[in-house]
């Protein structure tokens, strides 16, 4: 009898030991594998890009198709005369931006290039007087591009007593823009063309070679590779010169 009641005591004993496991694992935290994976953490927000920087994408993009994919020249006059047009709405629409200001002066500078005739000394003073009044204000906006646009227009444009044309000048803002924009393509691409010009072929080698070097700009790839073949263009053109 003592041990028939000692089994069944065990016996007991171990159910209820084992009903008391189970409800602690019930009570117990799940372990790590079963738990339930932790929400991944949101991503960092992308900021909003503000209607003014839109537009002037817009104007860059259209610059750089019309420059470098638009090789039929009547094309080329009808597009820059509409994005000239765009450039003075948007302009109005944001008169505080300076980017888009030095933009307008771009489109500008471009439609007088292209262009060409009397009317394109009348759009390169415009040009010249929107770089000037950003560069009261915002001189070191777009890494240095007021420097660099109004660099290229006193290297182009004839100087007295037909235009304001001036090398020294010229100069003068193209060192700016490197001091801004040390290895940027630009800066380095017009210094390049300013010393072929001159004549002085070394040092036009060393510039156009540092802007086909120069670090891509995110947004920018159209008008970086227009750029990059204007620079091998031109240092294929010194073969053999010095």
């Amino acid at each position: 009898m003592k041990l028939g009641y000692f089994a069944v005591a065990l016996l007991l004993s171990t159910a209820v030991q084992a009903q008391a496991q189970t409800q602690d694992h019930q009570r117990r935290p799940a372990t790590l594998a079963a738990m339930p994976a932790a929400p991944a953490p949101a991503p960092a927000p992308v900021p909003a890009v503000s209607p003014d920087m839109q537009a002037l994408d817009g104007l860059q993009d259209e610059w750089a198709r019309i420059k470098y994919r638009t090789p039929d020249q009547s094309a080329q006059e009808r597009a820059i005369e509409q994005l000239s047009q765009r450039a003075a709405e948007t302009a109005k629409a944001y008169p505080s931006s300076p980017e888009i200001k030095v933009w307008q002066a771009i489109i500008i500078a471009t439609r007088a290039s292209i262009n060409g005739g009397l009317g394109a000394l009348s759009d390169a003073k415009q040009a010249k007087a929107l770089l000037e009044q950003v560069e009261r204000s915002a001189p070191d906006v777009l890494n240095g591009s007021v420097y660099t646009s109004l660099a290229s227009l006193y290297y182009k444009v004839p100087g007295w007593p037909i235009g304001f044309g001036n090398n020294e000048k010229a100069e003068a803002y193209l060192k700016k823009a490197l001091s801004v924009n040390p290895e940027g393509i630009d800066p380095n691409f017009f210094y390049g063309d300013y010393e072929y010009e001159r004549g002085h072929y070394d040092l036009a080698r060393q510039y156009l070679k540092k802007a086909m070097a120069a670090p891509a700009r995110p947004g920018r790839e159209l008008a970086d590779t227009g750029r990059r073949k204007e620079a091998q263009d031109l240092l294929e053109k010194m073969a053999g010169k010095y």
